[in-house]
């Protein structure tokens, strides 16, 4: 599953022309030196993540003083005995904590897969939408929400738009998978099968909307499918927070593999790699935590985009490096993002998809640029 240490050590003398899952050739070898600057580095990352949780935890319609958000988590947290507001208790640790903690796993599950995937399809476009799970998240979340409706009147119940973006989904990747069965994973593939799936599933929930939902739902749907951390909750957030590290963990461990697959598959495969499970493995991984994740919040464009993009540029292409660069990126971009999100329009409060990709625009131009390719 993983090739010896130092695949593209060994590789880049003879690559310097060769573009390394979108990084430029005169960069390969970016990034800090030595062990001691990558972990400086990556100390210095979770320690803004950090602090950007908490700073963002106090952001909103109804600011949180730094003295009140001690007091909350201190007293939740069974350090304080004083009595707390519960009004300030609820605002902090029920509605607050939750879609912050929870935006910090989603951008680093979004961050990874999109660092995965450009590596696996050799694609820079690539991003963790590229399967076509999220549009079948999206349309299992719709039928849902609106075919019981329809079929039994308003009083019916429903399956959850979370249980039905599950399923949706899995249904998604299943048929991805069938498409794929014989042709060996080809990376060229892969990317041609996964839009054809997505744009599948796409049509289905403009389907379902336009003829079961009413002009209520179809508004709340919509807001959902642009993205939102508004429904996490803490049930939610302890579902994200098993999965995200196991995903992680899982694409850490192919590493030496993602820096063969970068160079091709027939490379891959003269260093030992076993192309073609690794390739599944890491395709399952990513279609688990993109469903996750847009089973909780919808649809976020653009950070799996960007975010690998941007870290590469600073730590250079080694994925045992970059992936867990691109987690706490990830990670930060979204929190901040969404905390944008809450009080650009106060007291309205706008989909966090639609502020990613209004900074992913630009950002992703910039990059460009940067790398010369524009």
């Amino acid at each position: 599953m993983s090739a010896e240490p130092g695949v593209v050590d060994l590789l880049l003398p003879a690559a310097r022309d060769v573009r390394v899952a979108g990084a430029p050739p005169s960069r390969a070898r970016g990034g800090p030196r030595g062990g001691a600057a990558r972990a400086g580095l990556l100390l210095a990352g979770v320690l803004v993540l950090a602090v950007s949780v908490a700073a963002s935890t106090r952001i909103g319609a109804a600011d949180v003083g730094w003295t009140d958000l001690g007091r909350v988590l201190g007293a939740r947290l069974g350090l304080g005995t004083a009595p707390l507001p519960p009004l300030l208790d609820s605002l902090v640790w029920d509605l607050r904590l939750p879609r912050v903690l929870m935006a910090a796993l989603v951008g680093a599950s979004l961050a990874v897969c999109g660092t995965v995937l450009q590596a696996v399809t050799r694609n820079a476009l690539a991003d963790p939408y590229l399967l076509g799970v999220s549009s079948g998240a999206s349309a299992g979340a719709v039928t849902a929400a609106v075919l019981p409706l329809a079929l039994a009147g308003p009083g019916a119940g429903t399956l959850g738009v979370t249980g039905g973006a599950l399923v949706g989904a899995v249904l998604s990747f299943g048929l991805l998978l069938a498409l794929l069965r014989r042709t060996g994973l080809d990376s060229v593939r892969i990317v041609l099968t996964g839009v054809v799936v997505g744009q599948l599933f796409t049509a289905l929930t403009s389907l379902v909307l336009m003829a079961s939902a009413d002009a209520d739902t179809t508004r709340a749907l919509t807001h959902w499918l642009l993205g939102s951390m508004a429904p996490a909750r803490w049930d939610a957030v302890a579902v994200c927070a098993l999965v995200t590290p196991l995903g992680l963990a899982a694409a850490w461990l192919c590493a030496n593999a993602l820096d063969g697959l970068a160079f091709g598959a027939d490379t891959a495969a003269s260093l030992g790699i076993g192309v073609r499970r690794t390739r599944m493995l890491l395709l399952v991984m990513t279609a688990v935590l993109t469903s996750v994740a847009v089973a909780t919040v919808g649809a976020i464009g653009f950070v799996g985009l960007i975010v690998p993009h941007g870290v590469r540029l600073v730590v250079g292409p080694l994925h045992r490096v970059l992936l867990p660069h691109a987690a706490l990126a990830g990670a930060v971009f979204l929190v901040w993002t969404d905390a944008l999100a809450r009080v650009a329009f106060a007291p309205r409060e706008i989909p966090v998809g639609v502020i990613t990709a209004l900074l992913g625009v630009p950002l992703f131009l910039l990059v460009l640029r940067r790398k010369g390719e524009l």
